[in-house]
């Protein structure tokens, strides 16, 4: 789930070699800027070499249709130079070939067919030359797919590519950390075995007689899918290794030093099912200084209770970002927590925070805030489309929709029809629904019979100040200031038809307060929606992960203050899950810490 790259058109075709370097010029321009700004050292940007290329350098097929910033940044991590195709002969001459495909099946094979890049990459993979298909450069290489179809691939493997089924209780998309079932030798994946590697995707190949021969490996979600394929020096995989932290960029080195002497790792994990997922949140804004900071609120207020009535400052958000990288988060989520107000194209500093976090986390990002339509002082209109796009072009991989989703879910429970003109609904149709994350921030209202509104309430577990028995969450927006005549459980409900692939859902009741996630709250939702649900808001104990993993169906918690204050330890959490037979990601500090447990208790 990409944007398209370094330029606000949206339609598919290739650019140029010189608006191109225009665009590399604009970037080194930009960077340098944010590091004298920040007073970062900026890392070095790599010049794209010849027609050709030589040992260090990669061909990378982008066909026009998302953003591969997090790829170009891992390839150019692991010491590599990039020439981009730009017609059909490039691909014949690459002496190694990346497409990380992005979007929608039918889109990207109609620019492959149109460019002749079709036939070209045919050829190429039929010569048995080095490549590497990423998620939808993996589905493309079949006969056919069922998505927005049936629609004609490249048919270089047998099979076609088809939906989840989310009947059988799987949540669609399959979105986080999954493990893999490794069928073959295949070079590549030598240093995953037990670690888990990071999946978004709504749509499959299924493993059959007839394509066998190339299935490397099959990962498990409802029913065994491919995750990887490999046949010589072809490889595909249905995951995203440049976002699968460590792991996943020793796959992409494996495939770029194919002839290296590297050592197989050993294993350090136990990955065996879809783990749960922590997610770092950093909120961010500017400061009275005009200083962009991270910040934490208190039920939503980021001031402190001083005679100054200063915006909380919690540090830098590239740095923390940095850390919590380290420290092993699933995600990192930035909200832009004044981007309600503010015109977010013009933040040109929350920009960069995201172009410089994506050079160096390989973790899936995540940013919010003043996704919406709007018009600039000068009468330019820019559409919702273009505002989440400069977002994806700058390192996001999901963007986070607040108010507007919830005023599109009004009009649509009002009028039962989809207008397909919402934010949420053009961001869905063109990059996924996998890339829309709906953030959900409501607050309880006390009633005593649930019958006295038209809005689905909860018994909840803790009575109400007054001996409130019930309660249903109203939800908010301009960030929790205005109520609206919608619950919860009706908003999530409706988002999921109109588009979204994920929901946040805060709890203003519960924010800052470290009692604990609102597990009312949160069954009731994820009990509702067959997408994934992240919860928030409350976290101020190891004890209340396991508790909200434990007693509803939440995909993952996300965290902010805890973490920023250095209360718990990010990787503390982990450790707390592991000890409750909570599958969740290993990552090195974890791993080598159990290692010296184990070994300790057998000394």
């Amino acid at each position: 789930m990409e944007a398209a790259p370094l330029s606000f058109s949206h339609c598919l075709n290739l650019q140029c070699s010189s608006s191109y370097s225009r665009s590399r010029s604009l970037q080194f321009f930009n960077h340098c800027l944010y590091a004298n700004k920040f007073k970062c050292k900026p890392t070095g940007f790599s010049v794209c070499a010849s027609a050709g290329g030589g040992e260090s350098v990669v061909t990378l097929l982008d066909y026009g249709a998302g953003n591969v910033r997090s790829v170009r940044n891992a390839i150019r991590f692991l010491g590599f130079d990039i020439k981009d195709v730009e017609s059909p002969e490039d691909i014949l001459n690459a002496r190694r070939l990346i497409f990380p495909g992005v979007g929608a099946f039918a889109p990207a094979m109609d620019v492959l067919n149109q460019t002749g890049m079709a036939e070209a990459l045919s050829s190429y993979i039929e010569e048995d030359r080095p490549f590497l298909g990423i998620c939808l450069g993996l589905q493309l290489l079949f006969e056919s797919s069922e998505e927005n179809g049936p629609v004609r691939g490249l048919g270089l493997i047998p099979g076609v590519v088809g939906r989840f089924d989310s009947s059988n209780g799987i949540r669609v998309p399959h979105i986080g950390w999954n493990a893999l079932d490794i069928k073959k030798d295949s070079e590549i994946l030598d240093d995953i075995r037990d670690h888990h590697v990071y999946f978004v995707h709504s749509y499959r190949a299924m493993p059959s007689n007839e394509n066998k021969e190339w299935v490397s490996s099959t990962c498990n979600y409802g029913e065994n899918f491919i995750a990887s394929i490999r046949r010589g020096n072809v490889h595909a995989v249905q995951f995203h290794p440049e976002k699968s932290g460590d792991i996943g960029l020793s796959i992409l080195r494996r495939f770029l030093y194919p002839a290296s002497n590297m050592t197989k790792k050993t294993s350090e994990g136990k990955a065996s099912k879809l783990a749960k997922r922590v997610i770092a949140c950093l909120d961010v804004r500017t400061n009275d200084k005009g200083d962009l900071v991270v910040t934490k609120g208190d039920q939503y207020d980021v001031r402190e209770h001083t005679k100054e009535n200063e915006v909380r400052n919690l540090g830098k958000p590239v740095e923390l970002a940095g850390q919590y990288y380290r420290d092993g988060a699933d995600e990192v989520s930035f909200l832009n927590i004044t981007g309600f107000r503010d015109f977010p194209l013009g933040d040109l500093p929350m920009l960069q925070v995201l172009r410089y976090t994506s050079e160096n986390v390989f973790v899936p990002l995540t940013v919010g805030g003043g996704i919406k339509d709007f018009t600039d002082a000068n009468g330019r209109h820019y559409s919702s489309l273009e505002v989440a796009s400069e977002y994806f072009r700058s390192g996001a991989d999901k963007v986070s929709i607040g108010s507007d989703a919830v005023y599109a879910a009004e009009e649509y429970l009002r009028n039962g029809v989809k207008s397909g003109k919402s934010s949420l609904e053009q961001i869905s149709r063109v990059y996924g629904n996998q890339a829309v994350v709906v953030s959900i921030d409501p607050r309880r209202v006390y009633i005593k019979n649930p019958a006295d509104v038209e809005f689905k309430a909860v018994r909840l577990t803790n009575p109400g100040p007054h001996g409130e028995e019930y309660a249903w969450y109203q939800c908010t927006v301009n960030g929790g200031r205005e109520g609206r005549p919608i619950g919860a459980y009706e908003l999530a409900k409706a988002v999921e038809e109109l588009g979204a692939g994920e929901i946040l859902l805060n709890c203003i009741d519960c924010d800052g307060q470290g009692k604990g996630f609102d597990i009312d709250l949160i069954k009731l939702v994820s009990d509702a929606v067959s997408i994934p649900v992240i919860a928030s808001s409350g976290a101020g104990a190891v004890e209340h992960f396991s508790e909200v993993f434990k007693k509803t169906n939440a995909s993952a918690a996300l965290a902010a203050g805890i973490f920023h204050r250095k209360e718990i330890p990010l990787p503390a959490v982990k450790e707390h899950l592991l000890e409750e037979g909570i599958e969740v990601r290993m990552y090195t500090k974890i791993a080598a810490k159990r290692k010296t447990s184990l070994e300790s208790s057998y000394s």
